[in-house]
């Protein structure tokens, strides 16, 4: 004998970020191309913001656009430094051109690596001048890391409550800044900073308003800004003694990245570090 029907039916939309305006600020990165490539197979309409590579910035628009093309939506380039002044508005005006903004997804950074004479131990003037350095490496990561995503994502929230809609931000970090790694405070603390403001704004911005604030923490990624350090073998110890079981992909972040855009999502505040484990076993 059949058992009674289930009283309950599941509602599971798919594509729902089609025809929305997306923005996606370092959109032409390893990281950012990836999420792009997702959406516009769900045609979703990018604005893809770039800092200054506009050959990699119109390739990717270029192998979009027969994913744009079957949609019916449009794939837009907004060059500019977020973190020089009037960058961050342009890019919400030049989104809220094409109409209301429903999300936003920020990859923009730099790793403010040291330079390789600055890894060495040293005495004297020298000294003194990889200190400077290093400081004006902090104040440069300030700006790039913190600075300028953070202001374009309160723009957005702004944006999206005067719209009077709902709408979905995404900041990426990393997991450095989820966990200590010796020589990376540089990058790391305006990187953390950047989570905490995430929360503040994911506070300010709930509620009524219905604005969702996360950050993707990214672990070992052999694409975007950690690619180099793949590539030195800086992380293989990681793979030899089995704290990953791989090294992380474009596609792995861009998931997760999509998962916190839904227009109707119920995840808020919150730092999702996308590592394989590495921060648990290192």
């Amino acid at each position: 004998m059949s058992g009674p029907e289930l009283p309950i039916q599941y509602n599971f939309p798919s594509d729902t970020l089609a025809g929305k305006i997306v923005l996606l600020a370092g959109g032409s990165g390893g990281l950012g191309s990836a999420t792009a490539f997702l959406l516009a197979r769900e045609r979703a309409s990018l604005v893809l913001g770039f800092r200054s590579n506009r050959p990699r910035a119109e390739a990717l628009r270029n192998a979009l656009a027969p994913l744009g093309a079957q949609g019916g939506t449009r794939i837009e380039l907004a060059p500019g430094d977020l973190t020089h002044p009037g960058v961050p508005e342009q890019y919400i005006r030049q989104a809220t051109d094409l109409g209301p903004l429903a999300a936003v997804a920020i990859f923009a950074g730099d790793p403010a690596r040291p330079a390789p004479d600055e890894e060495e131990s040293v005495t004297g003037e020298m000294e003194r001048q990889m200190e400077r350095r290093h400081m004006e490496r902090m104040e440069f990561s300030w700006k790039v890391n913190f600075q300028g995503p953070y202001h374009l994502a309160r723009l957005a929230a702004r944006q999206m409550a005067e719209q009077g809609t709902s709408g979905s931000i995404v900041l990426v970090s990393t997991m450095q800044a989820v966990v200590p790694f010796a020589g990376s405070a540089a990058y790391s603390s305006p990187k953390a900073a950047l989570a905490h403001a995430a929360r503040t704004l994911a506070h300010e911005f709930g509620g009524k308003a219905n604005i969702s604030v996360n950050v993707v923490a990214p672990g070992v990624t052999d694409a975007g800004m950690a690619a180099a350090s793949v590539a030195s073998g800086k992380y293989e110890r990681f793979l030899r003694d089995g704290v990953i079981p791989r090294y992380g992909r474009a596609e792995d972040v861009a998931r997760v990245v999509r998962l916190l855009l839904e227009p109707d999502g119920y995840i808020t505040g919150q730092v999702i570090t996308v590592d394989g484990g590495l921060t648990l076993r290192r």
